[in-house]
């Protein structure tokens, strides 16, 4: 068989399995749950493994293969198609790969739910829809795609339905994701209007071919794709529904945070660099937005206590960095960051899984310390994963954040220092996080210990947290600046790897040995000012009720009963007037009849001869 046509069992694997566990999973065992919810995804990984193992070693160009049309109007034709190139490559590796072990984990951790297979149907479902939204070779199947996820998102956030406060977060992600759906749709229709093509690489040759650089059409395509990618991305403004996300299962989190729905901005974004590249002023807002929204996330990571949200944050920081690259144009640099995030990222919240599960389901860290005694094994992940994710050397997060900032150098040293802060910011949370947690002395006894469907995943997510980045980079090209004293920005090197050192040697000082504290130096009023301001997001929820939800309420307050109704209840009654009026004169008396007409005749008579 072609290798071209497994694609399209990749994203159908995970769709049976959803399909098995809503049709059948009230009559299956729990083990036959787990082999159908974690099977399918393997059997999906697999395959990306054959096909990705085939495509990288050089033996297949990129192609696509349609398995029907979903319409046919006219000369409108609009296939069901995957395309396979690199980019869908990385992107299936991560989904498949990332998303196989956290459904491993998942196994082990919702073994004593009652909503077992639901769980799984749901996480089906979720990473089905990204895979099509990845292979999809139109905008229209990615769109089918891109609402799967909103729909599974929206299923997972509120798994745990039975607490409103659940309810209302899974709402908040569906709601806020919609803002940027619409923006999305109405791209994807003008994109289609004015080039005549749903085809992602029709349209882009078409839109550089009878497009002008920074034209008015390509400019506001552009903005409302980024519209999109803002939403689902979680960046400025669009990203407070991110945090509360995790009111989810914490496999859930994983999987959203770390694998599938917060890189789907960041890959749109990337599949249409060509229309971004039309649009300079757009991609530069790219760059914007994504540094100021890792800077307001991780100093918001900063001032959290739970430590789920601390991650949150910390995911809308690092989305903040792909970000920044897209913007300069360093589009295989983001897809690599994106890569070697999932790796850490899930790493982290499946540590961070662990210690919930094992200590009496905790979120606060303050009430958590001295658990990397008797939980070794979190405590390394937690290590990798944090120094993977501060991008201290030889971790995989090192070699991805390292060519991004030297990238962003090239076209904006203002960015690049900004993003150098954010290194210095996540490399103290991250390090505040481990200290905190792992260190001092440990309150409580730990209630469980760790099966192997936890810890399996853990471990071999550390070793891709530590060594992922070998997938691209070698030693000579991360540090052709400091190997190579021709090479020049020497000074500009020795900052960006420094910088995360920086913030770990602040979070030392603060969190390990206690010796400083920000109520010393700044003061314990302005201090708790500044804390609740990140603790709060910087007020944006506050900001949209404001601006939004109130006036929304008042405006139905006063329009409680309905005044659009009125109009169509004024319609049916002047319907009902009139037919009243006219079955009146249906009194079935012939002399009645005739008299009207002779009436009526001289009416008319009389009113042609007056004209």
């Amino acid at each position: 068989m072609d290798m071209i046509e497994l694609l399209s069992w990749i994203p159908l694997s995970p769709f049976l399995g959803f399909l098995i566990l809503v049709l059948a999973g009230e009559w299956l065992p729990r083990p036959v749950i787990a082999w159908v919810g974690v099977g399918t995804v393997a059997v999906s990984a697999v395959l990306v493994a054959l096909v990705g193992a085939e495509f990288l070693n050089g033996t297949m160009e990129p192609d696509r293969t349609v398995l029907g049309y979903w319409m046919e109007i006219g000369e409108l034709s609009i296939p069901i198609g995957f395309y396979l190139d690199a980019l869908s490559v990385t992107m299936l590796f991560v989904v498949t790969g990332v998303g196989f072990l956290i459904h491993l984990y998942s196994a082990g951790f919702m073994a004593d739910d009652p909503g077992y297979a639901r769980f799984f149907a749901y996480m089906n479902l979720f990473v089905s829809a990204m895979l099509v939204l990845v292979l999809a070779d139109n905008l229209l199947l990615l769109f089918l795609g891109w609402e799967g996820v909103g729909l599974g998102s929206y299923l997972l956030i509120g798994f745990w339905y039975e607490d409103p406060n659940n309810g209302y977060a899974a709402r908040k992600a569906f709601v806020m994701t919609r803002i940027g759906d619409t923006a999305l749709l109405i791209g994807l229709f003008l994109l289609f209007t004015e080039l005549h093509t749903f085809d992602i690489q029709q349209l882009m040759l078409r839109a550089t071919s009878q497009w002008l650089p920074g034209a008015l059409l390509p400019v506001v395509a552009a903005a409302l794709l980024l519209g999109g990618a803002l939403g689902k991305s979680a960046q400025l403004p669009l990203q407070s529904w991110l945090p509360d996300a995790m009111a989810g299962p914490t496999p859930v989190s994983a999987l959203i945070h770390a694998a599938t729905m917060v890189t789907a901005g960041v890959y749109l974004i990337a599949r249409t660099n060509a229309l971004f590249m039309m649009a300079p002023s757009v991609q530069f807002a790219v760059a914007v937005i994504g540094t100021v929204t890792l800077l307001m996330a991780g100093c918001s990571a900063l001032a959290q206590t739970d430590i789920k949200r601390i991650l949150a944050y910390s995911t809308i920081s690092q989305i903040g960095y792909m970000f920044l690259a897209l913007g300069v144009g360093a589009w295989s640099s983001a897809i690599f960051h994106l890569l070697t995030h999932a790796f850490f990222k899930a790493l982290l919240f499946l540590a961070a899984g662990a210690v919930i599960f094992c200590f009496h389901h905790e979120h606060n860290i303050f009430k958590m310390g001295g658990l990397r005694r008797t939980m070794p094994l979190a405590f390394l992940s937690f290590l990798i994963g944090s120094a993977a994710l501060s991008a201290l050397p030889f971790t995989s997060g090192f070699y991805s954040k390292h060519e991004i900032l030297s990238s962003v150098y090239s076209v904006s040293p203002g960015l690049w220092a900004a993003g150098c802060l954010g290194a210095i910011i996540t490399g103290l949370y991250s390090f505040r996080l481990v200290f905190v947690v792992f260190f001092g002395v440990q309150s409580q006894a730990v209630e469980k210990r760790l099966g192997w469907r936890l810890s399996l995943p853990l471990v071999l997510l550390s070793a891709l947290a530590l060594f992922g980045g070998m997938l691209r980079i070698s030693l000579d090209s991360v540090f052709p600046a400091l190997l190579n004293p021709d090479h020049g920005f020497s000074l500009v090197s020795v900052i960006t790897v420094a910088s995360p050192f920086v913030g770990l040697l602040i979070a030392m000082l603060f969190y390990l040995d206690d010796g400083y504290s920000v109520q010393r130096l700044v003061g314990p009023g302005q201090a708790n000012r500044i804390r609740i301001v990140c603790f709060n997001g910087w007020g944006i929820d506050a900001l949209y009720d404001t601006l939004v939800l109130r006036p929304f309420k008042t405006i139905a307050k006063l329009n409680k009963n309905d005044v659009v109704d009125r109009i169509y209840t004024t319609i049916v009654s002047l319907s009902r007037g009139g037919h009243l009026m006219s079955s009146a004169l249906q009194t079935g008396t012939i002399r009645g009849y005739i008299s009207s007409i002779a009436f009526g005749t001289v009416v008319i008579i009389a009113i042609g001869w007056l004209s």
